[in-house]
C-alpha cells in the first residue's frame, strides 16, 4: 500500500489518485495517524458488493431462525 502524508497528497493528489488505480493510498497527518484511505471506483465497488453480500447472508440467516407457517395456513390467511 502507498502512503502519503496529507501535505504530499495536497501538493500531488494527481499522481495519488492515478497511483489508487493500482493499490490504496493512505493518507497520513502528523499526530492524527491514519486519515483516509483512497482506493479506485472499482475497488470501492467492490469492497461495497461484499459488505452488502456479507448483510444479506446475515439477513437470510436470521429470517431461517423465524418459525415457518404451513402453505395452508397462509392462503387461508390470505384469503386466497
Amino acid at each position: 500500500m502507498t502512503s502519503a502524508t496529507l501535505s504530499e497528497f495536497r501538493n500531488r493528489q494527481s499522481d495519488y489518485i492515478a497511483a489508487a488505480q493500482r493499490e490504496p493510498v493512505e493518507i497520513t497527518s502528523r499526530g492524527a495517524g491514519r486519515r483516509a484511505v483512497l482506493v479506485s471506483p472499482e475497488f470501492f465497488d467492490r469492497a461495497m458488493q461484499a459488505l452488502e453480500d456479507q448483510a444479506d447472508i446475515r439477513d437470510a440467516a436470521e429470517a431461517r431462525k423465524e418459525p415457518r407457517i404451513p402453505f395452508d395456513d397462509l392462503t387461508e390467511e390470505l384469503g386466497l
